[in-house]
């Protein structure tokens, strides 16, 4: 909200020489954030100036320019400048003539850029000054001619400091508006924080205004919400005056122009800036109808399928059942407080005006602006919070302007409808405050500040029973009437202590599992990185199942990548934008994993259809049910991506390539910051690469892929022929491992160690011949790994020799020689099996 500081004075008093720093340190107190500082950053001499006369000169280029005689002081006297009362100004401009008052920048003064101005040579003269344009001074859009006063309706007499007449030495003040604050979208409003802040004396515009007493002959409006949203009625107060016989063809003054200009409203014409002031002044939004276009009286109502209407921005739209519309006998002719229509437009042909001033739902306003994207200037305020007690001051003082400033008559009377609820008293007990904010306030400090905000403050045996005012809708509880102590009291009250933590709480094992596996393999080398969450219908059919068919995917409504508009079923997509990225920047060794969530969505199921709750209440249990329901599963995911070089050539080192080999080792990191037991046995996968993929299983359930991409998919995707990748759901890990690791003894006798070799089938996995061999030998074998995987000569052609290295142990004793052999016997039994194993000789 920008606020002029001389049209803050009208309402408030503000000391002489108070700066718009002044007022942003008063207002920070009260908790209005300050933005910044707005000026037209004019510097003079800008004075009145008549032109005497003109010579137009055609000039070679096809412009002709007018060589003017403009008189800048009186005569006699000299000019602002020091220079001569007639100065010679070269002027492209065409619309004026001899005798009109015009706006002359004598050299010395800057416009807005800035624009130093300077007697300088030019078309053959020396120009000594410039004759000004509306936008040149900052006034408005207007260049295509240079600005006469006599438009503004403004006769001052020559050499007037233009600055001043115009209104152009004031500022504004912007500061941000937090959503529960509507009231500060006023001058109203900021005037009475300004007050609070300093002690200045507060003069409410409202009670400044004649407000008309409605009567029963007044226009015609009937409200008829039959579809309220949570039983509440879309507008429960609309007030209406009739203003006759306007002159839309008078000129805005130019003391509001430059107050809508500060606070970043265009003029656009007499009639329309006049509803503007009001709604900046007052904080209710206004609309003004040309009253011979409306066909018989008002109607409100909900929207009906299918209709349509053309708002004031040209544009046609389909009306949603929700919506609130304005409509007279030929249908809808405006978007009840957010846009009125284009066939009742306040026009150059307007005679009669019809003012309406409306309190409307906030939560209907917001859904409305948001489904039509119009974030108008009413929507914004409506959507806050309006006082419902201001419509009839609010018409009544646009009436009142139209009669002073465009020559109309207004009606005596006018409509009123008044349905909203008084509010409740909130009970506020002794001793609430201060045991909220930890500050000891007395009653007497808690009775004034919440009478000072306009509350209704009454004694009760307990406490107090306070009304809140009609411009807070905000306060609804005791908790928002102390925050409201504290603010008026001040915040330097508050002591800066940090609370102590209840004991109890921290982290849910799952976060803390996830933190430990992310941390392990940030420790490992790997670098975290976070990716869009969006994917195309490819990327989720090849990642999102293991067998790449086509899977069902959550679709965005409205996506910011029109090529990628579908949820992500799958992490490495992303990882493989990410390392593109980076090796087009020259990095070719990456290590990168993301931890996220990937949406899965069941096939033929409809998500998203439960009704949104209305956002004023907690929704129940039941509510909050549905809503789940409508959401797909959002499981987390960890995946890995390796390329490149995990260890550079150097002198006696060969470089070694990333594999498969390190895409294991992630995973190996993760089971152990987990402390899950993750199997990896032989797999296969759409997008890796046959024979290099590995599946990887908790508790026999599937959890995830590792392996080395397709090169092909590599290829398409500019990345390295080699690329290594994993993707677990890491929250299936999480929930198939039993909490707790349980610790293995420290053996302390003698090991026996043994080799033994299988010669199995060659497609039959190792992982599968290791767990029977393991199964088999029983407890008493300690350790078991996978050492040589040979094939060749001396092993038959479609076979392979497996050996592995095994350690043996007892807990009780040194075993002998005899018995471990007896135990890699069990094994290789059981391998032959399971697995048809033969012991190679």
């Amino acid at each position: 909200m920008r606020v002029p500081l001389s049209w803050l004075a009208e309402y408030v008093e503000l000391v002489p020489g108070t700066t718009p720093e002044d007022v942003h340190a008063a207002l920070v107190k009260v908790g209005l954030e300050e933005e910044d500082v707005h000026t037209f950053e004019l510097e003079g001499p800008i004075v009145v100036g008549e032109v005497l006369e003109f010579v137009e000169e055609p000039q070679s280029n096809g412009k002709t320019i007018r060589w003017c005689q403009v008189r800048v002081a009186p005569e006699g006297e000299m000019a602002a400048d020091g220079g001569e009362a007639v100065h010679g100004i070269v002027c492209g401009a065409r619309n004026f003539f001899p005798g009109d008052k015009v706006v002359v920048t004598l050299p010395g003064a800057v416009l807005p850029g800035p624009f130093p101005i300077a007697a300088r040579k030019t078309y053959g003269h020396v120009s000594d000054g410039m004759i000004a344009s509306a936008r040149e001074l900052g006034l408005g859009d207007d260049h295509d001619g240079i600005l006469r006063l006599s438009t503004l309706g403004i006769d001052a007499p020559v050499g007037t400091d233009a600055i001043a007449l115009l209104g152009l030495d004031d500022a504004a003040v912007e500061i941000n508006v937090t959503p529960d604050r509507g009231y500060a979208f006023s001058i109203r409003g900021v005037a009475r924080e300004y007050a609070h802040a300093t002690g200045a004396k507060f003069r409410d515009p409202v009670e400044q205004v004649m407000a008309t007493d409605a009567t029963a002959d007044g226009f015609s409006v009937v409200i008829d919400d039959a579809a309220p949203i949570r039983g509440k009625a879309g507008s429960a107060v609309f007030a209406t005056r009739i203003v006759r016989g306007v002159d839309p063809s008078r000129p805005t003054p130019a003391w509001m122009i430059a107050r809508l200009k500060l606070a970043g409203i265009r003029s656009i014409s007499l009639l329309v800036d006049i509803t503007n002031y009001v709604m900046l002044e007052l904080g209710q939004p206004i609309h003004g109808y040309d009253l011979d276009a409306l066909r018989g009286g008002i109607r409100v109502r909900r929207a009906t399928p299918g209709e349509k209407l053309t708002t004031l921005d040209g544009k046609e739209r389909t009306l949603h059942v929700e919506d609130l519309v304005v409509t007279d006998d030929r249908g809808p002719i405006g978007l009840g407080g957010v846009m009125g229509g284009a066939e009742t437009e306040m026009g150059d042909a307007t005679r009669n005006v019809l003012i309406e001033a409306a309190n409307w739902d906030p939560v209907s306003i917001a859904r409305t602006a948001r489904r039509h994207k119009l974030p108008s200037e009413a929507a914004k305020r409506y959507e806050r919070g309006v006082d419902p007690e201001i419509p009839p001051a609010a018409v009544s003082r646009v009436a009142q302007l139209m009669v002073d400033l465009a020559g109309g008559t207004a009606d005596d009377g006018g409509s009123l409808i008044h349905e909203a609820p008084a509010r409740d008293a909130i009970e506020l007990p002794h001793g609430f405050v201060s045991n909220l904010i930890g500050v000891e306030y007395t009653e007497d400090e808690v009775h004034d500040a919440l009478a000072e905000i306009g509350g209704v403050v009454t004694p009760t045996g307990d406490g107090f029973a306070v009304v809140p005012p009609s411009w807070r809708p905000d306060l609804t509880g005791k908790a928002e009437l102390a925050e409201e102590v504290a603010r008026l009291v001040g915040y330097h009250r508050i002591p800066s202590v940090l609370p102590v933590a209840p004991p109890g709480r921290g982290l849910t094992r799952s976060q803390r599992l996830r933190r430990q596996a992310a941390d392990v393999l940030a420790g490992a080398g790997s670098t975290e990185v976070l990716s869009f969450p969006f994917a195309t219908a490819d990327e989720n059919a090849l990642f999102g199942s293991a067998d790449g068919a086509a899977v069902a995917s959550v679709r965005l409504a409205n996506p910011i990548d029109a090529t990628a508009p579908f949820l992500r079923r799958s992490l490495i997509p992303g990882l493989m934008a990410a390392a593109r990225r980076n090796l087009s920047r020259g990095l070719t060794d990456l290590d990168l994993f993301e931890l996220g969530t990937v949406f899965l969505p069941e096939t033929g199921r409809t998500y998203g259809s439960a009704e949104l709750p209305a956002g004023d209440a907690r929704p129940d249990d039941e509510v909050l049910a549905a809503l789940d329901a409508g959401i797909p599963a959002q499981p987390r995911h960890l995946a890995v991506l390796i390329l490149g070089e995990v260890v550079s050539k150097q002198p006696g080192q060969a470089a070694v390539p990333a594999g498969i080999a390190d895409a294991l080792d992630a995973v190996r990191r993760v089971a152990l910051a987990t402390g899950a037991e993750i199997e990896i046995v032989q797999g296969s996968h759409a997008a890796l690469h046959p024979g290099r993929t590995a599946e990887l299983r908790v508790a026999g359930q599937v959890v995830g892929h590792a392996g080395e991409l397709l090169p092909a998919i590599a290829e398409e995707a500019d990345l390295p022929r080699v690329v290594a990748v994993v993707e677990l759901d890491l929250d299936a890990v999480i929930a198939l491992t039993e909490p707790g690791v349980e610790a293995r003894s420290i053996g302390t006798l003698p090991a026996a160690t043994q080799d033994l070799s299988l010669i199995v089938a060659a497609d039959v996995p190792a992982a599968a011949v290791a767990a029977a061999v393991r199964e088999g030998a029983g407890e008493l074998l300690e350790h078991l790994s996978l050492v040589d995987d040979y094939r060749g000569p001396g092993v038959t052609e479609g076979s392979k020799s497996l050996t592995f290295a095994l350690r043996f142990r007892a807990s009780d004793r040194t075993l002998t020689a005899a018995e471990a052999s007896e135990a890699k016997l069990a094994g290789a039994a059981l391998a032959a099996e399971r697995a048809g194993a033969s012991i190679r000789e």
